[in-house]
């Protein structure tokens, strides 16, 4: 039987949003909250599938990379982050360059992407930065060097008492290739207001993120969801995601983050269902019809919710990591890192084929 031709989607209401997808005509802000409301995952997933598989055939991508991050000392205290320490308090540390570079070389395989994000320190000034990434950058020339969300951006702009152009023009300068997505969390400003009140607001981060765009600067998005937000805030996030790719056309891949509850200060009844995180993924591929790439990223999903994402939008498998700390420290139970042929077998055994990429998502 052919899904798409069947009576399946008028049945669950969503054949005009189905005949938008078969079209590939851009779909709606309305049009995204009934996906949400649709109680059939499965048919928002198969919509998904469907756009995930016109794009990029069976082929799901991996890298391999190392995170490194380099302090968890914070000034932005946010309510939902477990990964922040004051500085002075029992856990707090902050990476030197030897360091960074000694976590590098102990990978199993050269990176072809290093991503490297930390707290927002009080003191670290920006040729704290420029040091490492220098330093990386002539240890690993041909390596996307993936580092600091937008939140970090403006605080080290807001320490230097510059722009944050010009952090990011002396960031590129010493081989900064990249943005990674960070920071986004939810766009609406009420959320925020109770999430991250320290942190850059809404409009600070996509302005960065195409400031870094007209600077020749890739840039990947997120949305961390499923906590106190709204459907309509969800979709709201996705919208103004896709408004921002329309106007500086940098974003490469989006990376859905399901909020984990462990170690939290924020208390929330309803966790998400992993049905739930699987049609949001599927979502976010639907209306993000500008963004290539949606990845499925095993250290917070898990690697089995990572596998069935694959299905439901997602063709990326992020890489093989070595060391994470942010999402473990919230409650990820996910290996630390994978191998090579682990990640390829694991993406063969959803009927994917692997492709092995670099930091741009050019193929290897």
């Amino acid at each position: 039987m052919n899904l798409f031709k069947s009576d399946y989607f008028d049945n669950m209401d969503l054949a005009d949003i189905r005949d938008k997808v078969e079209a590939n005509e851009r779909l709606s802000f309305e049009d995204g909250v009934r996906l949400f409301q649709c109680p059939e995952p499965l048919a928002v997933g198969a919509l998904a599938h469907r756009m995930r598989t016109r794009m990029h055939g069976d082929k799901a991508f991996y890298v391999v990379n190392r995170h490194v991050n380099y302090t968890n000392v914070c000034v932005n205290g946010c309510v939902f982050c477990a990964y922040q320490r004051e500085e002075g308090q029992s856990g707090g540390f902050v990476l030197t360059r030897e360091d960074v570079l000694a976590k590098l070389e102990a990978a199993p395989l050269p990176p072809r992407e290093v991503h490297i994000v930390g707290g927002c320190h009080p003191r670290l000034g920006l040729a704290y930065f420029e040091d490492i990434l220098s330093a990386v950058h002539e240890r690993y020339p041909d390596a996307v060097l993936k580092c600091f969300t937008a939140v970090e951006i403006a605080h080290f702009a807001h320490l230097e008492n510059i722009s944050t152009r010009e952090v990011l023009t002396r960031l590129k300068s010493a081989g900064l290739g990249m943005l990674p997505g960070g920071g986004a969390e939810i766009f609406a400003p009420k959320v925020r207001e109770q999430l991250c009140p320290r942190k850059a607001t809404a409009d600070e981060w996509l302005a960065i993120h195409e400031q870094a765009h007209g600077l020749g600067l890739k840039t990947n998005g997120t949305m961390l969801f499923g906590h106190i937000e709204t459907i309509e805030e969800r979709v709201d996030h996705l919208v103004r995601l896709r408004e921002s790719q329309d106007r500086s056309h940098g974003y490469t891949c989006f990376i859905p983050l399901p909020f984990l509850t462990e170690n939290s200060r924020l208390a929330i009844d309803n966790p998400l269902t992993g049905l739930e995180e699987l049609k949001t993924i599927a979502v976010c591929r639907l209306l993000l019809d500008n963004i290539p790439h949606i990845k499925a990223y095993w250290v917070m999903l898990g690697v089995k919710q990572a596998q069935a994402a694959l299905k439901f939008g997602a063709d990326d498998f992020d890489g093989t990591v070595v060391e994470e700390k942010i999402g473990h420290e919230a409650g990820a139970d996910s290996q630390q890192g994978l191998s090579r042929s682990e990640l390829e077998d694991m993406i063969r055994g959803c009927g994917c084929t692997p492709v092995e990429r670099d930091g741009f998502f050019n193929e290897v």
